[in-house]
């Protein structure tokens, strides 16, 4: 080995290399790979766990509206470190309920277009029960002094 250093704010390690038998030098970058989670599908199928996947349905819902790259990776990631600290076996209805908390925040038709997606709507009824929820916000309640007698 020639050099070996930190790289990628120390997420990966870089190392220099020479070949012992043709004297040629070549780069190898190490990266530490997460364990992963396992995603319980609704047929009760398992599969690991694949932040493209979640990537695309948020990229699908955000399509043509003001969402950058950024914040649909920012919001995969996020959805993945909680669901990646919890463990073990995760269902797909756990991460859905996770995307649409997160589209909430971000936007208001890409909420929509996933939650027609995810909870299954088959007509315009089921958006606008979805579009009243989404709306609804209830004031706080404003406690008055007792009044004297």
């Amino acid at each position: 080995m020639v050099d070996s250093r930190e790289v990628e704010g120390g997420d990966a390690i870089r190392r220099r290399r020479e070949c012992a038998q043709c004297g040629q030098r070549f780069t190898t970058v190490e990266r530490a790979v997460q364990s992963g989670f396992i995603v319980e599908k609704r047929s009760g199928e398992r599969e690991p766990f694949g932040i493209e996947k979640l990537v695309a349905g948020i990229t699908s819902a955000c399509k043509n509206r003001p969402v950058t790259d950024d914040e649909i990776h920012r919001l995969a990631l996020s959805i993945e470190e909680a669901r990646r600290a919890e463990g073990g076996v995760v269902t797909t209805q756990q991460l859905g309920v996770a995307v649409l908390d997160g589209l909430r925040q971000l936007d208001d038709v890409a909420y929509l277009r996933f939650a027609s997606v995810y909870k299954g709507f088959t007509d315009a009824e089921d958006f606008t029960r979805e579009a009243v929820l989404l709306t609804k916000s209830t004031a706080p309640k404003v406690h008055e002094p007792a009044r004297q007698p």
